[in-house]
């Protein structure tokens, strides 16, 4: 029996093994998500308007590792730090996928004593957070980051930061947009008054920056309830987180009898009241909201802060507006560098991350909304034949294009029928047809073919390639 019983498990093992074969789930892991050539071409529209703004500010471009050794990212981001990818021990380096692409930036320069370096980077970061996709929150996502390295007159690279935010979002036409900004001192300043002792500030500081979220009452019960803070302190910060304004506000907390009286909030204060004069001849303060709810969880902040969200869009075809909070943000960060260097010197810096996954977002809704086509290839022509026997002639004057560095396609068919290539054309938004025949060998000549407009000129062969350049250029 037991032999009978080994034979049986056995072939039953086989047959598992077969019916394993097509049991495997066929899905993105959670928190990920492919892109379709459409998407994909929105996306690059993006990032071109993004790195343009960053070119035409002078930036330079680096990159870094996708993972850091574990101990670079450990202890920089406060509470956050739950959310960071740990990779399995291989070859004796704890290694862990790269959470923003600040602290990377921090750690390059101190490796190599830079100090002093206007650059952008755009990457994809990982965080292993409880992914809300359809809200544009993933687990793994690009970031787009300008930084400011290096001792300066202060306010005049923040005040830059802000212009980058304002021309980005303004460029990008997503709608009406606000950047809230505050500074890390007004609010260590305003715990201290308050009465929150120091070791609680950045805890503190967390929940404030969930006011955007939620409501102050339940930010109140979060402090005094899970935090241990005093109902009295938590009354004390309420009156000031829920203030905001401009320069008006700023002078009015000057004047405040307990603020004034705090260094910090005193130095953060006079910095705000400057960097609102220099906003004010870049011509943008009425993007920008001096916000004391605004809090920024990461622990790495230091001076100015600062937030863009988007106001409710205003869209002819979604009933309900779409909310997607924050689409840029930043601070100064002057502790950082210092963590790395042996010798603890400090770099003084200040950036901006632009939330590419969210602003893409918005801007697919609006292409399914608006059903807009959205062409996935840049072809500017397709060489085509009338009639049979023509694929040596279509592939010699492909060639010819391509060497010219012409776009151009011909269809995998040894004989297409026309209307098949022309329909192509149609479906893909190829401008340009060039049609090669047995007459138009004869005379020299190709026949150029408008798709849209569905005019064809006969072109001289030598002059084909300046006629297409000449067309497209004006496309």
């Amino acid at each position: 029996i037991a032999k009978e019983v080994a034979k049986l498990l056995e072939m039953k093992a086989q047959l598992g093994g077969e019916e394993g074969k097509h049991k495997f789930v066929l899905k993105t892991p959670k928190g990920t998500r492919d892109y379709s050539p459409k998407q994909m071409a929105i996306r690059e529209r993006v990032f071109t308007a993004i790195i343009n703004c960053f070119k035409r500010h002078g930036a330079e471009v680096i990159d870094t590792p996708v993972f850091e050794l574990k101990e670079t990212l450990t202890g920089k981001y406060g509470e956050d730090s739950k959310l960071i990818y740990d990779l399995k021990d291989q070859g004796g380096e704890l290694l862990s996928l790269r959470y923003d692409l600040t602290v990377p930036f921090a750690r390059y320069l101190a490796m190599n004593k830079i100090t002093n370096i206007k650059r952008y980077h755009i990457a994809k970061v990982y965080r292993r957070d409880n992914p809300a996709m359809t809200r544009g929150r993933y687990r793994e996502f690009y970031q787009c980051d300008f930084d400011i390295a290096g001792q300066f007159d202060p306010m005049i690279p923040d005040a830059e930061c802000l212009k980058i935010v304002h021309e980005i979002l303004s460029d990008l036409q997503l709608g009406d947009f606000l950047i809230k900004v505050n500074d890390r001192r007004i609010l260590d300043g305003m715990f201290a008054v308050c009465g929150v002792p120091d070791s609680k500030f950045r805890t503190i500081c967390s929940s404030v920056d969930k006011l955007d979220k939620v409501p102050w009452e339940e930010v109140k019960n979060e402090m005094v309830g899970e935090k241990g803070l005093s109902p009295e302190a938590a009354d004390r910060i309420g009156e000031y987180v829920q203030l905001h304004g401009g320069l008006d506000l700023i002078e009015q907390l000057l004047q405040d009898p307990k603020l004034s009286q705090n260094k910090l909030a005193k130095e953060g204060l006079g910095d705000m009241k400057l960097l609102f004069e220099y906003l004010t001849l870049f011509g943008i303060t009425g993007k920008i909201s001096f916000d004391l709810s605004l809090a920024r969880g990461l622990d790495y902040y230091t001076g100015v802060i600062y937030e863009a969200v988007l106001l409710q869009q205003q869209n002819d075809h979604v009933e309900d507006p779409v909310s997607v909070g924050s689409v840029a943000g930043g601070g100064r960060y002057d502790g950082l560098v210092g963590m790395f260097d042996p010798k603890g010197r400090k770099v003084p810096c200040v950036g901006v991350s632009i939330g590419i996954e969210r602003i893409f977002s918005i801007l697919e809704q609006r292409v399914e909304a608006s059903e807009e086509k959205i062409r996935t290839t840049e072809t500017q022509v397709l060489v085509a034949s009338a009639q049979k026997k023509l694929l040596e002639e279509r592939l010699k004057l492909i060639s010819e294009l391509w060497d010219a560095g012409i776009k151009a396609e011909i269809l995998y068919k040894k004989n297409p029928k026309l209307l098949n290539q022309l329909q192509y054309c149609e479906e893909t938004g190829i401008p340009l047809v060039a049609i090669v025949g047995e007459q138009e060998l004869k005379d020299g000549v190709v026949k150029l073919r408008d798709v849209a407009t569905r005019e064809e000129v006969n072109i001289r062969r030598e002059n084909l390639i300046e006629e297409i350049r000449m067309r497209t250029s004006q496309l």
